[in-house]
């Protein structure tokens, strides 16, 4: 059972997201929060498997909360889910820097919600696809979340980390992963482990804006699909 925290400040999305996802036979509605103070005292108390999170909201934001459930003084961590009304702004950047699973616009279908809170549940990550190529190419041009650089990283990373980078840039999974490279998956996660210190991300979706960011890949266009798997 995929245990969920909701926190927004309209009674119509609460009441919406509430009622779709309790629907579901693998999910059970925990808490429902109005503001940012107490969703953080609601996940406190519960310890989701996911809190969706709006960014706006009284008391404390999204982001704040955020911080609280998944940055990296977080014990134990919370994945969250941001669910919003804004496209590309400092919101969405401070989100993202706070080590959220992923973004998904409020006029999302029904169905792709579902989904993504399942995914966030098992550890995967999710971005709305046109959210995704703004916020990477607004990284790029603003060059926000850059610890270390290209070319330090390349001193830095083995060849393996390297190839492990590239695969999850195209969002690939663990498991994926290590059938393309032929190894134990327990494998891919050793060197996951170790390359993120190395690149200064906190999580593997920072680790993907980092190569979308200092061209390790190609920022993709408006025909390309991007994912973030775990």
């Amino acid at each position: 059972m995929i245990r969920v925290l909701i926190a927004d400040d309209q009674h119509l999305v609460r009441a919406g997201l509430s009622a779709l996802l309790s629907a579901e036979a693998d999910m059970e509605v925990v808490g429902v929060a109005a503001d940012g103070t107490e969703a953080l005292r609601l996940a406190r108390e519960s310890v989701p498997d996911v809190a969706c999170l709006d960014i706006r909201m009284p008391g404390r934001s999204g982001i704040e909360v955020a911080t609280e459930l998944c940055g990296p003084d977080a014990d134990p961590a919370v994945p969250v889910l941001v669910l919003t009304t804004f496209d590309v702004d400092e919101y969405l950047f401070g989100a993202l820097e706070a080590g959220v699973s992923g973004f998904l616009l409020k006029d999302t279908e029904p169905d792709a919600i579902v989904h993504a809170v399942r995914q966030v549940a098992a550890g995967r990550g999710t971005l709305d696809q046109t959210l995704t190529r703004r916020i990477m190419r607004e990284f790029v041009q603003r060059r926000r979340l850059h610890p270390v650089t290209a070319e330090r990283a390349g001193d830095l990373l083995t060849q393996r980390e390297h190839e492990i980078l590239l695969l999850l840039a195209q969002g690939m999974s663990n498991e994926e992963i290590s059938k393309v490279l032929v190894v134990e998956v327990s494998t891919v996660k050793s060197h996951l482990a170790r390359m993120l210190p190395k690149l200064g991300v906190r999580s593997r979706l920072q680790a993907v804006v980092w190569a979308y960011q200092n061209r390790v890949v190609a920022v993709p266009g408006p025909g390309d699909r991007v994912a973030v798997s775990s």
